[in-house]
């Protein structure tokens, strides 16, 4: 089952609902803090512990997890430059028995714990709030966070003041956006979610989970397992990395459509000329148009062409600046995807009229105007499909090299081939992505990624 993924108005929600249903707040406090306590006391182990602690309920979080700790036997002080400035806070405050400074010049513990500001933080983190964090970020220690960084806006991932590079961020309740959204993310460390016993309804937005690929069933042939044609453009190189990896992924067959010859070809794809016929051919399950096309009148009319097939298909790269609206127009936009990654995005934003500051935000309006599958590739990976939204856990910074989006492509549309669900291809094609990029070990290339793609299958199946 999937994890939610809330906004500060959804979490807001739940707590209160909890409340409303007979859970009192400083109940809710006691379990967050507790929960959050057994990782903290995990990642000390017996060593002394700092919590820094701010004026509202995170910090009220931060004194239950002090106490936690104290009673564990753990020697803990409290930074708080400020009393609490709720009612459950002070509660909590009142219920800590240890060591409490306003103020510190060091922090010479070997774990601190950031309690100062928690998902609502909407404003520019200053004053004396801002020197801790500073202070936090050149001590060498090991650095947790109490369900966001206190610098952190929760629904976007926007930075509000000093960054410190996190060891470990400790969700409470359920994840926020800004754990899976660029530029926070980049500094959270290791994510873990302390549940708290909220009853959170099913809702648009969830954390991916890692799918399981089903090997091919025992009367199962190449065709039924999914003809995928690719058709290539003015530049050969990128279709190829696309189809290397298309034929780790699960495809039965795959074609490359090409104009150029192609003397690296591997022996096993299948190159033709007869790029019309074999667009027609009825034995297609799946289309990939876009890397390496080029952006002229002739990738113009290819990519109308593909179109007109109206077969499961991705449209990547180049095709992504060429999409517009009437070419959408009659067609089912159920069976499509696109993976644009920042760039594109904006670029179809603008063609399709939508409007947003954030790459969520245009994400999810784009699907909303057109009704494509939209996965926004990145650091911050968004899937919108089916009018929901799924976030996935961070990938390697060493997909950062020209290429690992073709092959990426490729992989999506291999899988797309194989059953026709762009949601379930998009999804499957990301995390055997984030696998092949593991398993293809640093500073790889976008062939040693397309070659990777087929260890990384074995682990999904």
């Amino acid at each position: 089952m999937s994890d939610p993924v809330l906004t500060v108005a959804q979490m807001r929600a739940a707590e209160q609902a909890a409340m409303a249903a007979g859970t009192s707040e400083w109940e809710l406090m006691q379990r967050a803090g507790r929960g959050a306590a057994h990782w903290v006391a995990r990642m000390a182990a017996g060593r002394a512990v700092t919590v820094l602690c701010g004026p509202g309920n995170n910090g009220g979080d931060g004194y239950v997890i002090a106490e936690e700790l104290r009673r564990q036997g753990n020697h803990v002080r409290v930074v708080a430059p400020l009393d609490p400035g709720t009612a459950t806070a002070r509660i909590a405050a009142e219920a800590y028995q240890g060591e409490r400074q306003e103020m510190a010049t060091r922090l010479g513990d070997p774990v601190v714990v950031d309690c100062l500001f928690g998902y609502g933080l909407s404003r520019e983190v200053s004053g004396e709030f801002a020197k801790l964090l500073e202070l936090l970020g050149i001590t060498d220690c090991f650095k947790i966070a109490i369900d966001a960084p206190s610098s952190v806006e929760s629904d976007t991932g926007k930075l509000l003041g000093p960054m410190v590079e996190y060891d470990l961020t400790l969700a409470l309740g359920a994840w926020k956006q800004a754990h899976f959204l660029m530029p926070a993310s980049a500094h959270m460390g290791a994510l873990r979610c302390v549940p708290i016993g909220l009853a959170i309804d099913e809702g648009v937005s969830v954390e991916s989970q890692r799918p399981r690929i089903a090997a091919p069933s025992t009367d199962d042939h190449k065709y039924r397992r999914g003809l995928l044609a690719i058709i290539a453009g003015a530049m050969p190189g990128a279709p190829l990395l696309a189809a290397e990896a298309a034929m780790r992924a699960g495809a039965g067959y795959v074609k490359l459509l090409s104009n150029h010859s192609h003397p690296d070809a591997p022996a096993e794809l299948v190159v033709t000329e007869q790029v019309n016929e074999a667009l027609d051919d009825a034995r297609n399950s799946a289309l990939l148009f876009g890397p390496g096309a080029g952006r002229d009148e002739a990738a113009r009319d290819i990519l109308v062409q593909v179109l007109e097939r109206r077969l499961p298909t991705v449209l990547d790269a180049d095709a992504l600046h060429l999409l517009d609206p009437d070419m959408l127009e009659g067609g089912d936009v159920t069976k499509l995807c696109i993976t644009p990654h920042e760039g594109e995005l904006a670029r179809l934003c603008d063609a399709f009229g939508v409007t947003a500051d954030s790459k969520l935000d245009r994400a999810r309006g784009l699907h909303d105007v057109t009704g494509l599958t939209v996965l926004a590739k990145g650091p911050d990976t968004i899937l919108v499909g089916d009018g929901a939204t799924r976030f996935f856990p961070r990938g390697s910074s060493w997909l950062s090299v020209a290429g690992t989006g073709d092959v990426l492509a490729g992989i999506v549309a291999s899988r797309l081939a194989g059953h026709g669900d762009p949601l379930r291809a998009c999804e499957e094609g990301e995390w055997l992505h984030h696998e092949a990029a593991r398993l293809a070990s640093p500073a790889f290339t976008a062939g040693d990624l397309a070659r990777a793609v087929k260890p990384a299958m074995a682990s999904f199946l």
